[in-house]
């Protein structure tokens, strides 16, 4: 009889994973919170300046994705994402002590560059550990950690700044990566191989579904092939669209609330946690049915082009309805975070996984320019115009584009009937 694939895989790694996904993101978010409360007046921050200072996160965010991953692929990504944890746990701690804002460029730019390679990294390990049964809601209990994060973390931040500043925001936030670092050294191994808490049967498990799976896949030789197949420039095109609307909403929608509602920084806190619980019921959902499904493409497109309608849903109503605009905001929270574990499963769906690893790079480095332009586009925009009104049809547009650029890509699992996996059993 063959053994079931072990459900401690999920209770034991899941928590891990998003705590350490969870804590990466805590400084992407908090910036807009410090944009918002007086950090420009205190080191002297320029409209555009603030809007660079915004962006240059994803400049080193990008350049640093692809051989990060690599190297995680090859190597060890439990050696790379305890090294990142440290770096970007102290760097975002000096944020809190920065003189100016030319040490707040350093910082913010190094601070990408130190991340860059976790997420990618992250996606990397759970394709050794889940089966393509399972991925999508793999994929999604990591990247929760994103509005999650930001669902906590506006809460948080908001009474932060207002007992202390936003100095010690970002110190009080910032030292947990640190101290996580040490955990995770010790709890995790690269491989289910490598894990004492499996026993042989259960490792053989996997290692007979894996091989199985790789079998579906047409072999690529090497990354260059891999990086010039159409449908991974495809999703490198629609992942930079998506990453548009996601990133100018995420680094500037305490802003925009701020200024539309008169809102104190409290309220504001409140008020921008709602579109990221929107986000968590949407991810869970999505990728439920996605695996159930085996479908990737039509659990992906679907929320993306509700996000769009909503942002130009919002743009419509204008500055003068704020409480039937900023409902159209939670509506677009949900969109525009519910495809992510779908999406994710399609590389490996896609790609052997001799290339897989470094695909996933490539399309998360184009998400990081994505994400460069919506942060940078939206505050010059906001700046330039004095309402959101121009970057909700920037973000808007962006967003209908990502949904219609994903029909044009097809998993293995769309292009032959699926076969019967043990992973069904996994939980």
């Amino acid at each position: 009889m063959a053994t079931r694939l072990p459900v401690r895989r999920w209770w034991y790694l899941m928590p891990i994973v998003f705590i350490t996904y969870s804590l990466a993101y805590v400084d992407r978010a908090n910036y807009s919170f410090a944009a918002a409360s007086g950090m420009a007046e205190d080191l002297h921050i320029t409209s555009a300046m603030s809007s660079l200072l915004g962006s240059l996160f994803f400049l080193g965010y990008f350049f640093c994705q692809i051989p990060g991953t690599i190297y995680a692929e090859r190597r060890s990504a439990r050696v790379l994402i305890f090294w990142c944890l440290l770096s970007w746990g102290v760097l975002a701690t000096l944020t809190g002590i920065v003189p100016n804002a030319y040490g707040l460029i350093v910082i913010r730019f190094l601070l990408g560059v130190t991340e860059a390679a976790v997420m990618p990294a992250m996606l990397v390990y759970l394709s050794h550990w889940f089966t393509r049964a399972e991925r999508s809601r793999a994929n999604t209990f990591l990247i929760l950690g994103n509005p999650v994060t930001v669902l906590w973390m506006s809460v948080l931040s908001g009474y932060l700044i207002e007992q202390t500043d936003w100095r010690w925001m970002f110190i009080i936030e910032g030292a947990p990566g640190i101290l996580w670092a040490v955990c995770w050294w010790f709890l995790v191994d690269d491989r289910p191989e490598q894990a004492k808490w499996l026993n042989r049967d259960e490792k053989q498990a996997l290692a007979d579904t894996f091989r199985e799976e790789q079998r579906d896949l047409k072999p690529v030789a090497n990354y260059t092939t891999a990086f010039r197949t159409p449908q991974v420039l495809l999703l490198c095109l629609q992942y930079f669209c998506w990453s548009i609307g996601v990133y100018g909403f995420v680094l500037w929608l305490p802003s925009i609330l701020s200024k539309a509602g008169q809102l104190d920084i409290v309220e504001t806190g409140w008020l921008s946690s709602a579109p990221y619980l929107a986000a968590v019921i949407g991810m869970l959902l999505v990728s439920w049915a996605s695996d159930k499904q085996l479908n990737r493409r039509h659990f992906v497109w679907p929320p993306l082009a509700i996000a769009g309608l909503a942002f130009m849903g919002s743009y419509l109503l204008g500055a003068h309805h704020f409480w039937w605009s900023y409902a159209l905001l939670v509506i677009a929270g949900f969109g525009l975070y519910a495809p992510y574990g779908p999406f994710f499963a399609i590389i490996p769906e896609l790609l052997p996984s001799n290339v897989a690893g470094g695909a996933i790079a490539l399309v998360n480095s184009c998400g990081a320019l994505g994400g460069f332009l919506g942060a940078y586009g939206v505050g010059y925009l906001n700046g330039l115009t004095g309402t959101p009104a121009a970057s909700y049809i920037a973000m808007g547009g962006s967003l209908l584009f990502a949904a219609l650029l994903i029909h044009f890509v097809r998993p293995v699992t769309e292009q032959e009937p699926s076969r019967p996996t043990q992973a069904a059993a996994h939980s």
